[in-house]
């Protein structure tokens, strides 16, 4: 029996790997070390790729791992910043995001796809084989572009059918060097779900470089389960994300799952996957070994494991969880349990409680707040009322199905303070932020997918914007770009504008660097005196108009 359970487990990894094509080439030139893995946790969503380090620098050339066309190309202030998708002919399409620029003949086709629509944020999807791309050919430059937080490559698969994600680490070719366990830093028993929910951490011992137990006998009833961890590979420490994960009660799976596959839709439960709570309070990520009764996630092993452990009054259990990275290195924590008398749980607090089936408005004189039905995903308690001016909506501890509404009226006033006013969200520390909204019948309104406090604040103060590397009428013949720093103190920039001599440019705004740059092979011009205009707003509406000449010898 143990020798045809070998066989069928070979089978099968052979079969999975035989069903993705696979090619000798790589994205990147260098070895692949990863600073974020395939599936690991992040603010609002399960990782979709492989985050492939770059050794701190932008610019090294990025290939296409294999032959075919680029179905589409985005270039965007957030996000996957400069993006481009490569369609094959094995129905997987590949992603390279955060890219600097892309190869000259990419470059050529968007920059006039810009032009023609004056915009820097674009997103175009070519027709078949109107962009093709040969294995190995180099399509772009690793960036730092969009919502990077350092310099890197963000590489995925997917499948065409769907845009499903797929562990890139499956293509056979992709090879991490990795010969270290993952670990567990924290071991939680929690009892209830919600706003009642109570959590007990209880002390590690470590074994052995693999073995985890605790600390005698843990005596409990109904209970679920939840552990702090992470990965890491050789050559490096960043605290990745792990592959896959079992839970075992007297040998009985309770929980389990595994990072080969993902859907986007798996990310509205991502909240439910961790300890929203303390991720809040501390940015620790609590992984929950349980389940919500609605969270169908598509990597779990079997979707009717919840998780849940019930001990019987008296009796004995032996708690095994088996945690892997993709190369299987493991690590165990074993713990036994004694069952004690359920504690009966105490009432459910009813003052300002929120049923998620229902919806509620809570009207103020000149303020109100809307949820809608199933804003939350379980019954909560959350508190709305008005202090002076702020509109106080509970705490940030519990996570939103969808947004709710807040309105606040616009009072009399002169029309430029109105222009320049906005909702703000204040953080813990008093800090206010821009919250994007709208005017609508006489009140300023916005929606949230955060608990917390709401005021109205002002920006009156417009964007800053001055030349960096050139001067008023300087000559430029030896230069290829014009920089330029552009900033705002409060609200953020919305939108800019760039024209020469009256004719529209492209300038490519970098937010993270407050930097906008031209490049002067763009266009020819006919004369030798240019006028250069930057029109600037930001969220509030304040404008700045900058101008500035400068002198370039024509063609």
């Amino acid at each position: 029996m143990k020798i045809h359970y070998l066989i069928y487990l070979f089978l099968k990894s052979t079969f999975l790997f035989s069903q993705i094509n696979q090619s000798s080439t790589l994205p990147i030139d260098i070895p692949i070390q990863l600073s974020g893995t395939f599936g690991e946790l992040r603010k609002n969503h399960f990782h979709a790729g492989l985050d492939i380090r770059t050794r701190g620098r932008e610019g090294l050339p990025v290939r296409s791992i294999k032959s075919g066309w680029i179905n589409r190309l985005k270039v965007s202030l957030s996000g996957y910043g400069k993006v481009l998708y490569i369609e094959h002919n094995d129905g997987l399409v590949s992603v390279y995001a955060h890219l600097k620029k892309f190869n000259p003949r990419i470059e050529s086709y968007l920059k006039k796809k810009q032009y023609n629509k004056k915009s820097f944020d674009i997103e175009l999807f070519p027709k078949k084989n109107e962009l093709k791309v040969n294995e190995g050919e180099v399509i772009g430059y690793s960036g730092n572009s969009g919502g990077s937080f350092g310099p890197h490559l963000h590489f995925e698969l997917r499948e065409a059918k769907g845009q499903i994600p797929i562990n890139p680490i499956q293509y056979g070719n992709i090879h991490v060097e990795d010969s270290r366990n993952p670990q567990i830093q924290s071991f939680y028993l929690y009892k209830g779900f919600g706003p009642n929910e109570k959590r007990k951490e209880f002390l590690l011992v470590k074994k052995n470089d693999s073995v985890y137990t605790t600390a005698g006998v843990i005596e409990a009833g109904k209970l679920n389960i939840g552990l702090e961890l992470f990965d890491r590979q050789n050559l490096s420490q960043n605290k990745n994300g792990i592959y896959s994960a079992k839970a075992k009660l007297n040998g009985v799976d309770i929980f389990s799952y595994k990072m080969d596959k993902i859907s986007f839709n798996d990310s509205k439960y991502i909240n439910l996957f961790i300890d929203y709570r303390e991720l809040i309070s501390s940015r620790r990520k609590i992984h929950r070994f349980f389940l919500h009764p609605e969270q169908k996630m598509s990597f779990l092993n079997d979707s009717s494991l919840s998780g849940e452990i019930l001990i019987e009054n008296g009796k004995s259990y032996q708690l095994l969880i088996q945690i892997q990275d993709y190369n299987r290195n493991t690590c165990h924590l074993e713990a036994y349990l004694k069952g004690i008398p359920e504690i009966i749980s105490p009432e459910i607090d009813t003052e300002n409680l929120i049923l998620k089936e229902n919806e509620y408005n809570f009207e103020f004189i000149d303020k109100s707040v809307s949820f809608p039905k199933r804003s939350f995903f379980y019954d909560v308690n959350v508190k709305v009322e008005e202090k002076d001016d702020t509109l106080k909506v509970g705490e940030n501890i519990f996570p939103l199905r969808k947004p709710f509404l807040i309105r606040y009226r616009i009072p009399n006033g002169d029309s430029l303070t109105i222009a320049q006013s906005f909702l703000a969200f204040l953080d813990k520390n008093g800090k206010s932020s821009f919250l994007s909204g709208y005017i609508n019948d006489g009140y300023w309104e916005a929606k949230s997918k955060i608990l917390g406090n709401f005021i109205i604040s002002r920006d009156s103060i417009a964007p800053e914007i001055r030349a960096q590397n050139f001067r008023n009428n300087q000559w430029v013949d030896n230069y290829n770009f014009l920089n330029f720093k552009i900033s705002d103190d409060y609200s953020g920039i919305k939108k800019y504008r760039g024209e020469i001599n009256g004719k529209w440019i492209l300038l490519e705004f970098e937010p993270k660097k407050n930097k906008l740059f031209y490049n002067l092979n763009d266009n020819d011009f006919d004369t030798t005196l240019h006028n250069l205009k930057i029109e600037a707003e930001d969220q509030a509406g304040n404008k700045t108009v900058y101008k500035i000449k400068f002198y370039r010898k024509t063609k």
